[in-house]
């Protein structure tokens, strides 16, 4: 028989035995949290619908057809690739949930929309076996039919597995055809606010740094700033949204930006798509001021300087042209003026610095990550006496010692951080700290003497 063993809190066993309790020494604890997560409201041909769909770069570049029914080189995803050459993550919500789809006798489309309508599915005598068949699966691209899928060696039916692209009707027998196309998807009614609506309420629970919106409608425009700021503000969710040409926003959470699209058939404000990866992907020890636009669209980018100075007045986010005539750059290319946001009533209570995304992508982060830190590791695990608060003092300067080792902060000094009190209630904990978060150069001020 056993004798006495395992784990103790207080020194009052019955049994003789060894008693060993295994326990992580108490050490300081950072982790930051990761950016480049984006999320996007579209309307579509192709798709789930009435849910959030993660789509990470990868899948994107390869899987492109599946997901959106293009593939990756179609001109229907050239946003789409915009946003893919900097955000890590997409969270996508399909705004035309009634899109109807296309079917035949043999199958019915996956998911709703025109897209629908190029899928044809042929049936033949199986090559090896003459009493057995081949059902194949085909999409049509600008007039080039693709083979997505094939199943052969099929007695009935009823041995057919539904694809990516359709499903199959299990009837009794096969009837050979030649491809046939699907017909009658269609992508369902014109979009109305309360599809945005929807959107919001899905994709509230989710963690993303920036939504992007490409539309002028001012509605939805709106919508999309009374989110962020309640997001931001009571539910403490820290994210931006990037919008286009919206003037007198005047609120750090929303980026306008300015330039219209030239291309003849793209939407004006398609510059979004870039720029809602660009800002989500941004690290938060760096700033986007004149980083090169490298994405597919044009924009009117000549300005003269006294526009490009009202654009920073009016709170609005610019891409300009940058000439280098010295190397022979006459031509130049196209980069952000300053990585702004649409805040400009400054107050002694709320400065210039908030106009600053690297200076809100820091205070995000810090909320997020001090936010986290708390709920996986003391909220309702670590009592909330003297030892307990000064474990989460610990752990706080340690977080901001990160940032300050990868430059996001500078000056930063554990007195920074306040040694956490107990608050009105006895679970409650207060605890104030100050950061000075690093900006990028953005000007230079010379003096040459002449001696």
């Amino acid at each position: 028989m056993a004798q006495g063993g395992g784990y103790w809190l207080f020194q009052n066993k019955v049994l003789p035995g060894v008693y060993i309790n295994f326990v992580s020494k108490l050490k300081a604890f950072a982790e930051v949290v990761d950016r480049g997560y984006t999320t996007m409201a579209l309307s579509l041909d192709w798709g789930e619908t009435n849910a959030i769909v993660r789509v990470e770069q990868e899948e994107f570049q390869k899987d492109s057809l599946r997901i959106f029914g293009y593939d990756y080189a179609h001109p229907k995803m050239k946003g789409l690739r915009d946003l893919f050459l900097n955000a890590k993550t997409l969270y996508l919500y399909r705004l035309n949930s009634d899109a109807v789809k296309a079917q035949s006798t043999v199958a019915t489309a996956k998911f709703g929309g025109v897209r629908g309508n190029d899928i044809a599915v042929a049936i033949s005598a199986d090559i090896n076996a003459s009493d057995k068949f081949t059902v194949t699966t085909y999409i049509k691209t600008d007039d080039v039919v693709k083979k997505v899928d094939e199943q052969s060696g099929l007695s009935t039916p009823k041995d057919l597995k539904d694809n990516d692209y359709v499903v199959f009707t299990k009837g009794e027998s096969f009837t050979a055809q030649a491809a046939k196309y699907l017909t009658g998807g269609t992508n369902g009614t014109q979009v109305q606010a309360s599809d945005y609506q929807k959107y919001i309420e899905l994709i509230e629970p989710y963690y993303f740094n920036v939504l992007g919106y490409a539309g002028s409608d001012t509605t939805i425009q709106n919508l999309f700033i009374a989110f962020a700021k309640r997001a931001r503000e009571t539910t403490g969710q820290k994210f931006q949204v990037v919008l286009f040409n919206r003037d007198k926003a005047n609120y750090e959470g929303v980026i306008s930006l300015a330039n219209k699209v030239t291309d003849s058939g793209e939407e004006p404000g398609s510059g979004v798509y870039w720029l809602t990866g660009a800002e989500a992907a941004c690290p938060i020890n760096q700033s986007l001021t004149n980083k090169a636009y490298d994405g597919e669209f044009n924009f009117n980018i000549q300005y003269k300087q006294y526009e490009l100075e009202q654009f920073v007045k009016n709170g609005q986010l610019v891409l300009h042209n940058v000439a280098d005539s010295a190397s022979g750059n006459v031509k130049g290319g196209t980069r952000i003026l300053g990585d702004v946001n649409s805040f400009t009533e400054f107050s002694k209570d709320r400065t210039k610095d908030f106009a600053s995304n690297q200076v809100i992508r820091v205070l995000d982060n810090s909320a997020y990550d001090v936010a986290r830190l708390f709920s996986n590791y003391y909220l309702g695990k670590t009592p909330n006496d003297q030892d307990g608060r000064i474990a989460l003092w610990n752990d706080v300067v340690k977080l901001f010692e990160e940032y300050q080792s990868v430059r996001a902060i500078n000056g930063f000094d554990p007195k920074d951080v306040e040694i956490p009190t107990e608050g009105e209630e006895k679970g409650s904990v207060v605890i104030n700290y100050n950061i000075k978060p690093t900006v990028a150069m953005d000007k230079l001020y010379a003096t040459c003497y002449v001696k």
